[in-house]
């Protein structure tokens, strides 16, 4: 510290110094020390003995460490009340399995540092503080190895044991690694790594019509189905249903996009083989549910996302290609669905999370966010419950000019309150909602900063925003420039309302502790109003009867985990709790399935999606980067789509069957379309619903509005 640059290497040459000069007094210098504590030394030694002399030192050596807290002087503990107790207890062993892993990383023997491992963490399970210690430096300094080493510990020998002994036994079939063929009319010929969990022989995967595509997630650069398994083996014994998982590519040596596009080139190949590719059947396209937990959750929303679109890209196309059915639900577990990490809240983002039909859910969001202000004015009075939900006490007017939308940069909005809300009529935008309250009365100045769950958790003990910046870093990688305000293929959160409007039901599980618990309140709340929105159009075009009402529990379904923060499920063997959100989880497949099931989704389905190969295919793809022009591009979605033959198509040594051409004659003023091959005019097209009808319509009318066209292209 003298020196200015207190490095690692100067402190093992201090201690170094420092050691070998006492062991050098002592082997050369007189036994009771120095001359001037030589005649105390002689006393002492008459009347204590040498292990009275050892335990008396480090006594007191332990009393001088702690006397700032004997005389209540220590510092306060940031996260004495931020997580429940048994979510502590199991960060605290978390957190001493990283500093022991990341001590012991650097051993080459495999024996040796997995021995090494578990030493040192036994260690730090009662030095705490040097575990915290440990952790915050290493973070600091984070690489691709720390966090691949910390996430692949659970499948080192030694932690692999404990885990299968503390977990109950669930399935009697272990999970068996298989390899998912590319399509046909993909860009890549990589087979996709994956693995079955199926409680049951191979053969009796032919009676099952049912799947689940998990996309497990590790922060884009590790962990595989294997650091799973025990939510994995959870769902298989519950459901006796096959879990497929994917062992998709990680970054940096794959970066953005090719997982993405491993996960719709796998889903691409269950729907065209008809689930062949895993054991199924074949008689049928197998119903489909997608799941994904933190960085799963990302790619497996991008995953629905861009089925969807190459939906709405083809949408006019009527040759011979078939649109990819959409998947049954999608349950998102701790997602990170932003990769702006910002340090703010936008005055939509609040309404979001504000808005009268979620408020009760968010509550204690919306209270955290209070509590950001006043931890830093700790006499200031506290709102009561009664008060705004958010917003502090008022403070001195001064200005009571009426405050409008246009004005918000420069005095912000007072949030309305529920009379308020009452009065706006519920299909009414966002900011006509705001502009209507905003003139109602005079407003007065309040503090209103709401920062973002990422900054205000970013002393979290499982995810901070190095790990978070780094694992962006990593998984963009070093030659892409992607536009972070507009792919939404990057980023879910910023999903044009059009695509969010179809997804299917979403299901959401997160902590309220979460540094992305945001994205997973924010996503929720616009797809609610996606959904709200198409249901009160769908309802003034006479679709739907005029005493129907909403129900948001048919599209979003939102769990918010009071006293925890992220990664529950990867570490159920020290915090039991996890297993009952597991089996949540499986309930909500359950219920998913079922609902569909109810609806009558099953048969008008197996109509309108015949199998086949010649599903249109889109590939998320990078821009070229050859010149400065081509880098300044954003990220595009190119059509790969292939010219086929008739006949059955070969999917990577899968066949699957090609749609037949139609036989049956349709009147219009373009023709005949049968066998002589003869096409009709695009705009005597038949509908297969009224979705479909409603979806041209409102295209032709809103699409310059809403900013797509009619081919679900983005305006400039």
């Amino acid at each position: 510290h003298v020196l200015g640059r207190p490095s690692v290497k100067f402190r093992k040459i201090q201690v170094f110094a420092v050691v070998s000069f006492w062991s050098a007094y002592l082997l050369r210098g007189n036994r009771n020390g120095p001359p001037i504590l030589r005649n105390l030394s002689t006393r002492l030694t008459k009347r204590l003995t040498a292990w009275q002399t050892m335990v008396i030192t480090l006594l007191w050596l332990y009393i001088s460490r702690n006397f700032a807290k004997i005389v209540g002087l220590e510092s306060p503990e940031p996260l004495a009340n931020l997580y429940t107790r048994s979510y502590f207890r199991a960060t605290w062993i978390t957190t001493a399995l990283d500093a022991g892993f990341w001590t012991a990383m650097k051993i080459k023997t495999k024996w040796l540092r997995d021995l090494a491992s578990m030493v040192f963490t036994i260690y730090y399970l009662f030095a705490a503080e040097q575990a915290d210690e440990k952790v915050r430096k290493v973070r600091g300094l984070l690489t691709v190895d720390h966090l691949r080493i910390s996430w692949h510990k659970s499948t080192t020998p030694y932690l692999s044991f404990v885990t299968r002994v503390m977990r109950p036994k669930l399935t009697r079939y272990p999970p068996r690694a298989i390899r998912i063929p590319r399509p046909s009319s993909s860009s890549y010929q990589e087979p996709v790594n994956a693995w079955l969990y199926f409680d049951g022989p191979l053969s009796a995967l032919k009676n099952h019509t049912k799947i689940v595509l998990d996309i497990p997630g590790g922060g884009f650069v590790a962990m595989t189905p294997r650091h799973h398994e025990d939510k994995l083996l959870g769902w298989a014994g519950k459901l006796e249903l096959p879990i497929l998982s994917l062992d998709y590519r990680k970054a940096p040596e794959y970066p953005y996009p090719y997982a993405l596009n491993e996960a719709y080139d796998v889903y691409h190949t269950l729907i065209a083989s008809q689930g062949r590719c895993v054991g199924l059947s074949g008689a049928t396209v197998p119903r489909i549910i997608i799941t994904g937990d933190s960085a799963g959750g990302n790619i497996a929303t991008g995953t629905v996302l861009m089925i969807l679109q190459s939906t709405s890209n083809n949408g006019h196309n009527y040759s011979s290609q078939r649109n990819l059915p959409a998947p049954e639900g999608l349950v998102l577990i701790y997602p990170g669905l932003d990769m702006n990490i910002g340090n703010w809240m936008s005055d939509e983002q609040m309404a979001l999370i504000q808005d009268r039909r979620t408020r009760k859910r968010n509550k204690n969001i919306l209270r955290r966010k209070s509590e950001d202000y006043y931890k830093l004015t700790p006499d200031t009075p506290h709102p009561s419950d009664d008060e705004d939900k958010i917003l502090s006490p008022t403070i001195a007017p001064v200005d009571t000019t009426i405050v409008t939308a246009t004005d918000k940069s420069k005095t912000p909005l007072k949030p309305p309150t529920d009379a308020e809300l009452d009065l706006v009529s519920p299909s009414t935008s966002l900011a006509t909602q705001s502009t209507t309250v905003a003139s109602s009365k005079p407003k007065l100045l309040k503090t209103r900063l709401a920062m973002s769950s990422m900054i205000s958790y970013f002393n979290d003990r499982i995810l901070t925003p190095e790990m978070m910046r780094a694992m962006i870093i990593l998984y963009v990688g070093p030659h892409a420039r992607p536009d972070f305000s507009t792919d939404y293929l990057l980023s879910p959160l910023l999903a044009p309302e059009a695509l969010l409007a179809k997804l299917p039901k979403t299901c959401f599980l997160t902590g309220e502790r979460d540094p992305l618990v945001d994205d997973t309140v924010i996503f929720a709340g616009r797809l609610r109003q996606a959904k709200y929105n198409l249901f009160v159009q769908r309802k003034e075009l006479g679709l739907l009867k005029s005493k129907d009402a909403f129900d948001e529990r048919e599209h979003v379904d939102v769990t918010l985990i009071p006293g925890i923060s992220h990664g529950f499920l990867q570490f159920v063997s020290v915090f039991p709790e996890g297993w009952n959100h597991i089996f949540r989880v499986a309930r909500w497949i359950e219920e998913i399935f079922e609902e569909q099931e109810t609806r009558g989704n099953a048969s008008e389905s197996m109509n309108d999606r015949m199998a086949g190969d010649r599903y249109q295919q889109w590939h998320h793809r990078r821009t070229p980067t050859e010149s400065s022009g081509d880098e300044d591009r954003p990220l595009e979605m190119s059509s790969l789509s292939n010219a086929v033959k008739g006949g059955d198509a070969k999917v990577d040594g899968y066949f699957s069957p090609r749609p037949k051409r139609a036989t049956t004659r349709t009147r219009g003023r373009g023709g005949r379309r049968g066998m002589n091959g003869h096409t009709r005019q695009k705009s005597m097209a038949s509908l297969a619903s009224e979705e479909d009808l409603l979806g041209r319509r409102m295209k032709g009318l809103a699409g310059g509005l809403t900013g797509m066209s009619v081919y679900g292209t983005e305006t400039p």
